[in-house]
């Protein structure tokens, strides 16, 4: 059971070891977690759970991609953090990602050092 003071992540991830990796690693922070397998299902629960303090979303997912679930969670939520990941990382990526509307970018894979540091600088 999450208590008050914990902080909550959902992480927008269809690929389950992706997730559990998540999990865990946050798990050791003492971050509570939620995971949300497509787009559509991020979006339901970023409506049914205000107590969310960021959102790791990754682009590629399936029946909705990553951008279409950011800008939707943001007409709900215009605040809250969410932070793009993907493992087609190009040059000029995090640009592109900040200038649809995320807050920020972490490519794959993901380095647990620069997971921690951008999970700081937002809650």
């Amino acid at each position: 059971m999450k208590n008050r003071t914990e902080k909550t992540i959902l992480v927008v991830e269809d690929d389950m070891a992706s997730c559990e990796l998540f999990k865990n690693f946050l798990k050791s922070k003492g971050i509570h977690t939620i995971i949300a397998e497509n787009g559509y299902e991020a979006i339901e629960i970023a409506k049914n759970n205000p107590d969310i303090d960021l959102v790791l979303m990754d682009i590629k997912l399936p029946e909705l991609d990553g951008s279409s679930a950011m800008i939707e969670i943001k007409k709900i939520r215009k605040d809250l953090p969410i932070i793009a990941e993907t493992a087609y990382a190009l040059r000029g990526d995090k640009r592109k990602f900040l200038s649809l509307g995320f807050d920020d970018y972490i490519p794959k894979p993901i380095k647990p050092d620069k997971l921690h540091a951008i999970i700081s600088k937002y809650i």
